[in-house]
């Protein structure tokens, strides 16, 4: 009997894989299945996330620059530390490339890489360098700290907890869209200059995001510790989605709760599709979605880059959107296919 990879899905395989797998040793706090996995360490946690980036899969080389594609391999991993409210200290880099990577291109590659660590405070203190019959495979992990107390997983959302988003949804997605329409006009016709259209943000959000580390200081600032807490890199209703599941909970999600750059909300109505699904479903935002009691809510109210989006409901109210025309919806989680 064969059973193809895509039946059961990128999380269902991990599950899959690793449900033979318990822990055994008792500085192995947290596993597989959240962003991050946490070993005891003294009076710390250590918390570790690897993220593995193949060409042609989750980056195109036509219109990524190999610096631009360091800084984003790195900012990807530490922005799953963050989301366990915890701090990125150190780095390791693995690379598999084909012949056709000269050391003036990895040189490119690691100047994003330095870059990174320069702007996020964290050391690369490892790595692995291999070949590879075609194309580029990068593989980063990334090892944070966090103090035991304030650890934040994604199964502590209860009932009547606030939704919380920081910054806005949907641009690098929309992003996306600009950079491989303009990739598809440049192959047709290769003397025609790409036409981006000045949209510096949607770009930007695509080819160089940023992790929320401020959003973690400012956490501990202001004494708040959020009940749950995911990063949004496969899209709003798909994180929604794990934090329900994990938490044993429902949701309610205001889509007028959820916040989108002007220039992305004007992008999308250029490409005719609905600003409200490109930020529900669009990925690749790496904002943080998390919870918090709404005894906390005076912590957060003045706050900026931070929206108040919904409730945390009983599991048997399910996982609803409450669309701006006021109508009810099961909410729908189309984000990243990972297979």
């Amino acid at each position: 009997m064969r059973t193809d990879v895509n039946t059961l899905g990128e999380f269902g395989l991990i599950e899959h894989l690793t449900r033979a797998f318990p822990l055994n040793n008792p500085s192995s706090v947290k596993g597989v299945g959240d962003d991050a996995a946490v070993i005891d360490n003294g009076p710390f946690c250590t918390v570790v996330s690897t993220d593995m980036l193949v060409e042609g899969i989750h980056f195109d080389l036509a219109y990524m620059p190999l610096k631009h594609l360091g800084y984003k391999a790195v900012v990807v991993n530490l922005s799953d530390i963050y989301a366990m409210n915890a701090f990125p200290r150190q780095i390791t880099v693995s690379i598999a490339i084909s012949n056709r990577f000269s050391v003036e291109a990895l040189d490119e590659l690691y100047a994003g890489i330095r870059a990174a660590c320069e702007a996020y405070g964290v050391d690369l203190v490892g790595g692995d360098t291999t070949s590879a019959p075609k194309g580029m495979v990068i593989s980063i992990t990334a090892i944070g700290q966090c103090e035991k107390e304030l650890l934040t997983y994604r199964n502590g959302a209860r009932v009547g907890d606030l939704i919380c988003i920081t910054g806005d949804l949907g641009a690098a997605y929309l992003g996306l869209q600009l950079l491989e329409r303009e990739k598809q006009i440049w192959q047709e016709n290769p003397g025609i200059q790409p036409d981006l259209e000045d949209q510096k943000y949607a770009i930007g959000r695509q080819l160089k995001p940023e992790a929320r580390r401020e959003m973690i200081e400012t956490f501990r600032k202001v004494g708040l510790k959020p009940t749950s807490m995911i990063d949004i890199s496969d899209g709003l209703a798909s994180e929604i989605f794990h934090i329900c599941k994990q938490s044993r909970v429902g949701a309610l999600v205001e889509e007028s709760g959820i916040p989108m750059h002007p220039e992305a909300e004007l992008l999308a109505l250029k490409f005719k599709l609905d600003p409200a699904t490109c930020a529900l479903n669009g990925g690749e935002d790496y904002e943080l979605l998390f919870t918090i009691d709404p005894a906390d809510v005076e912590k957060v109210k003045y706050l900026p880059e931070i929206y108040i989006a919904g409730e945390i409901l009983d599991a048997k109210d399910g996982i609803k959107l409450n669309t701006k025309g006021g109508n009810l919806h099961d909410l729908k989680a189309q984000g990243w296919v990972h297979f």
